[in-house]
């Protein structure tokens, strides 16, 4: 089999890409501007990700020369060297196999479990008028951002790029301000139950040391 030739498989990449974007729409329903740079964020970094996967490998072109010297065994050009921490790590056997990859699709999946979570609960509230504090929301305040964020993670411990490596922090970033865009926001719609609920909340890890109570009123 041709490795070269699962590149250049364009209509994957759009295809891949318009099933998570198209995912993240549905459960985000962004109504905002804010909403829109949060969906517009991750849909250029799942676009980035894709492009190099099926399209062109950008990243394994840069880093070609470095991997024909540090690994003379592998192929830089194979689908499976975009795959850079089976790679890196030496590890035997397909990697699609490896715990590394295994784990980083438990990652994907959990996030989008999440993601539909958070917004159905949200989307509930919102219609009520009320505070979003159950399910997901009793653990941290924003689930829907961690969701995101698991998401993208998931995908650099799977395929790696230099664009995506680089988009990181910086969506991650992005999302931690647009959350406090958020709150300002939530505390001056609920007033007290919004201090209360932020004050025994984590914002995107739970502590399992702190019992979450519903707010008053």
């Amino acid at each position: 089999m041709d490795n070269n030739a699962s590149y250049g498989v364009w209509w994957l990449v759009l295809v891949n890409s318009l099933f998570f974007i198209l995912f993240a729409l549905s459960f985000t329903r962004p109504r905002t501007g804010r909403d829109w740079r949060s969906l517009g964020a991750f849909s250029a970094f799942i676009v980035a990700l894709f492009a190099e996967m099926y399209g062109f490998p950008l990243s394994i072109y840069l880093l070609s020369g470095w991997l024909t010297s540090h690994y003379p065994e592998v192929d830089p050009f194979a689908h499976d060297t975009g795959h850079f921490w089976h790679i890196l790590l030496r590890k035997e056997g397909p990697a699609h196999s490896d715990p590394l990859h295994i784990f980083s699709e438990v990652l994907v999946f959990a996030g989008l479990i999440l993601l539909a979570v958070s917004w159905r609960i949200l989307y509930r509230a919102q219609r009520d008028q009320v505070l979003a504090t159950s399910g997901p929301y009793a653990l941290i305040r924003h689930p829907q951002y961690a969701a995101l964020i698991i998401i993208m993670l998931g995908f650099l411990l799977q395929w790696p790029t230099v664009p995506t490596l680089l988009m990181f922090p910086v969506l991650v970033g992005m999302y931690i301000l647009l959350a406090h865009e958020e709150e300002a926001e939530a505390c001056a719609q609920f007033g007290e139950n919004y201090e209360h609920y932020a004050a025994v909340t984590p914002a995107f890890f739970p502590s399992w040391r702190k019992q979450v109570r519903e707010p008053k009123g």
